[in-house]
């Protein structure tokens, strides 16, 4: 297997050509791939451009006397993505690397999701020190910053592209070593989801869910995290999900910065996953420093977490909304589903005495769930709050139930 190294050959076929001779005086096999368009390429890739953009279903020849450089950009990305992924299924590569600025970054990174999570992703980037949420994704993508551009060989760029190639080859290298398997590899896997609000919840639920013998993944709900679990349920890595802490949903509902989009939720129901599903810190929003709320909100009640966190209680409206939205989504469920529902407080300062306790918001979460749940889907009342270790067994042991009867069928 080899390393496949994506790149505008005609812009920075110089930088490439180096990475390439790098890599395989380290003794790393190299696939190259060359995703330019305007001229002609530096050296001969071993996937030529043409294939790259048939792949995205365009023709290389109309896409370059088109001129429209951003379209360009958009195709060689959708090609570059199909090809990664079919590469990585035929068992031809053992990585992806790249080089490059705004558009080869663009185009690298995206091949670089389409390959599963603990292949090594190395993308060296003029934009790495800024903000790489849309390059990174759900993937475990290494985003090195190049410091200068890549645009020829310096003293600087020769440093920064010679630890690349180092890291690629290293990484590589520790793949291909016969490994001894992991004490509990080959355990079931469960998802769960957790907050600093929700955290002994969550801790007291994995302890039980471990002792029975699975392996659980526990995902911090801001956003990424539960975007990246949802993808690892779709991928068919999951055979059970903890989904104790929504608070995701909140913040895509009332414009928050920790939302995981309209589609968490989603993932489990739709695979047919046995699920449990609670509503784990539903009762805050999230925002960065004070200062950045939006002034609509002044007048609401907060909670400052700390310098950068500024939370938001959600309102008995946007409760009774969210109760609705998670109702609905645990109704179109393909497989076993329950809804915990602790009626003290959804998380560690949604309690009496605490600042964000409001009891009239909860019952509006609570009934609302009530009235839009199907009737197949159980929905199981505590009179517990969400961090009580009762709470937390109850889950756990509803979750094992679930499991051990889909197993059955």
């Amino acid at each position: 297997m080899s390393v496949l190294l994506i790149g505008t050959l005609d812009t920075k076929g110089t930088e490439f050509a180096y990475v390439r001779d790098q890599l395989l005086a380290a003794g790393v096999p190299v696939t190259v791939m060359d995703v330019g368009v305007l001229a002609p390429p530096a050296f001969v890739p071993d996937i030529p451009r043409e294939r790259v953009f048939a792949a995205s279903g365009a023709n290389y020849a109309l896409v370059k006397a088109a001129g429209d450089r951003g379209k360009a950009v958009s195709l060689a990305a959708e090609g570059a993505t199909k090809l990664a992924a079919e590469l990585h299924r035929a068992g031809k590569i053992s990585g992806v690397m790249s080089l490059g600025g705004s558009a080869g970054t663009t185009i690298g990174t995206a091949a670089m999701r389409a390959v599963p999570v603990g292949v090594p992703k190395l993308m060296v980037s003029t934009l790495a020190s800024g903000q790489v949420q849309h390059y990174v994704g759900t993937r475990d993508v290494m985003m090195m910053y190049s410091v200068v551009d890549i645009a020829g060989l310096n003293r600087i760029s020769r440093v920064v592209l010679d630890n690349a190639v180092a890291a690629m080859a290293g990484m590589v290298r520790a793949g291909a070593e016969p490994k001894s398997p992991v004490p509990g590899s080959d355990k079931p896997v469960i998802a769960a989801t957790m907050f600093g609000v929700t955290t002994p919840c969550v801790e007291a639920a994995r302890s039980q869910l471990e002792t029975a013998g699975y392996e659980v993944l526990v995902f911090h709900a801001t956003g990424t995290g539960g975007r990246t679990m949802e993808g690892l349920i779709r991928d068919g890595l999951i055979a059970g999900v903890l989904d104790i802490t929504t608070t995701e949903l909140a913040d895509e509902l009332v414009g928050g910065i920790l939302s995981a989009g309209r589609d968490r939720l989603t993932a489990a129901s739709l695979k047919g996953v046995p699920q449990i599903i609670s509503v784990g810190a539903l009762d805050m929003v999230n925002f960065g420093p004070r200062e950045t709320v939006p002034s609509k909100c002044k007048d609401r009640r907060f909670h400052e977490h700390n310098s950068t966190v500024t939370l938001m209680r959600t309102t008995p409206e946007e409760m009774d909304r969210l109760g609705q939205e998670i109702a609905n989504k645990a109704s179109a469920a393909s497989g076993p589903t329950a809804v915990m529902l602790p009626l003290r407080g959804v998380s560690a300062i949604d309690a009496g005495g605490e600042s964000f306790w409001w009891p009239e918001a909860d019952a509006a979460l609570f009934q609302s769930v009530r009235n839009w749940m199907a009737p197949d889907v159980e929905v199981i009342e505590l009179d517990l709050h969400i961090n009580d270790p009762a709470f937390a067994a109850a889950c756990a042991g509803k979750l094992l139930d679930l499991m051990k009867r889909s197993a059955i069928k």
